[in-house]
């Protein structure tokens, strides 16, 4: 009788194992649906985050109404908008509303009336990631940041406001950055049972970073990686990116041992010399794009997640307009081809897709054709 019990039971499990991976997928679902709006964004960055100045006046003159409603009218559905630490810290520890605060709701009800969805990306420096890397004190603040944060933005709209928990974690041990993220997921979900979470991988949320993950315990997350790669083209002449890229001016794109060959000699050293080689010899043209950002498409098809590039760009300094526009180009067909979400760096900063002077906001129509979105009818 009693292996008769046990029998049945075993069929009955079985019979729902089905059911149970149905249940997950249907689940995971509303991911994927919200994922949709996402497919071409913008990082609307130097402005609430990365800067010197949060005075009402910059928020209010850096990036404006009107620039809002251009990102729109040029193709795009949503904005990844950075936010910095120390602000919205200040903000939690008040227990009331700041005037930095007034001006980001007011920033993402505007994104909201010209239809796009909106990341709160939360953006900050190094010193303060720092503190997540040992002991509990650290990760505490930061999800009493998270519950307050997550609390004033979830009656807003569930559909498209979206909660990117920390760029670029620049964490080292994977593990531990796994745990806190999802303690960050349980802290949210008290607050915000709704809308969407954005999780990345250690490190600088490189593809790497991504392919090592085990998606956390909640359907409702898509998973984020940054591709900048090659470096020696996108972050050619930055002088923050290391000694061998700030002397690279003018590099192409594609590569090819021919096409680098003339630039060697432009190296101060032989070590830069060996590197810019390196890119030449690697051929880094569309094929091996695809193929690099088929891994991701893979590592999403495994898990049954949605997965999104929150960030990809080429400075613009120094690169070819051109072979820019075709990196740029690339990249996109690679992502659409396999079903990939995309928000470009930046709106109006140094690797941008507009040009402000005097006044005057110029959309680049190469870099818009590169992006397959479109120059707005009063441009044209």
């Amino acid at each position: 009788m009693k292996n008769a019990f046990r029998l049945a039971l075993l069929l009955a499990f079985v019979c729902l194992l089905p059911l149970a991976s149905a249940s997950a997928q249907q689940q995971n679902s509303i991911a994927f649906e919200r994922a949709q709006h996402l497919q071409h964004g913008i990082n609307t960055s130097m402005w609430f985050a990365q800067a010197n100045n949060y005075s009402v006046q910059r928020l209010e003159t850096f990036t404006t109404p009107k620039d809002i409603k251009l990102i729109a009218e040029m193709g795009f559905d949503h904005c990844r908008l950075s936010i910095a630490s120390k602000p919205l810290l200040e903000w939690e520890r008040a227990g009331h509303e700041t005037p930095f605060m007034q001006q980001l709701d007011k920033v993402v009800h505007e994104m909201l009336a010209q239809h796009l969805s909106v990341i709160i990306d939360v953006h900050p420096s190094s010193q303060f990631k720092a503190t997540l890397c040992q002991g509990q004190a650290g990760v505490e603040n930061f999800a009493r940041l998270w519950h307050a944060l997550a609390a004033h933005f979830a009656p807003v709209d569930p559909n498209h406001i979206f909660f990117e928990m920390l760029n670029e974690p620049e964490q080292s041990d994977p593990y531990r950055w796994q745990g806190i993220q999802a303690t960050l997921v349980q802290t949210i979900r008290q607050v915000a049972p709704d809308n969407t979470i954005i999780a990345a991988g250690a490190h600088y949320s490189g593809l790497p970073d991504l392919l090592v993950m085990e998606p956390l315990d909640d359907p409702n997350i898509i998973y984020t990686f940054h591709d900048y790669l090659p470096m020696h083209f996108t972050h050619q002449g930055a002088t923050w990116a290391g000694s061998a890229l700030q002397s690279l001016h003018g590099i192409p794109y594609p590569s090819t041992p021919e096409n680098i060959a003339p630039k060697l000699s432009q190296e101060p050293t032989l070590a830069s010399q060996f590197s810019l080689d390196q890119y030449g010899e690697d051929h880094w043209d569309a094929q091996r794009i695809d193929n690099y950002i088929s891994f991701a498409a893979k590592w999403s098809k495994l898990h049954h997640v949605p997965v999104y590039c929150g960030e990809f760009g080429v400075y613009r300094a120094f690169a070819p307009p051109a072979a820019r526009a075709a990196w740029l180009h690339d990249m996109r067909a690679a992502m659409e081809k396999y079903h990939i979400g995309w928000a470009m760096w930046d709106y109006q900063g140094g690797f941008s897709v507009v040009t402000k002077a005097n006044g005057v906001t110029t959309p680049d129509p190469l870099i818009l054709k590169a992006l397959g979105l479109h120059m707005p009818e009063a441009q044209r």
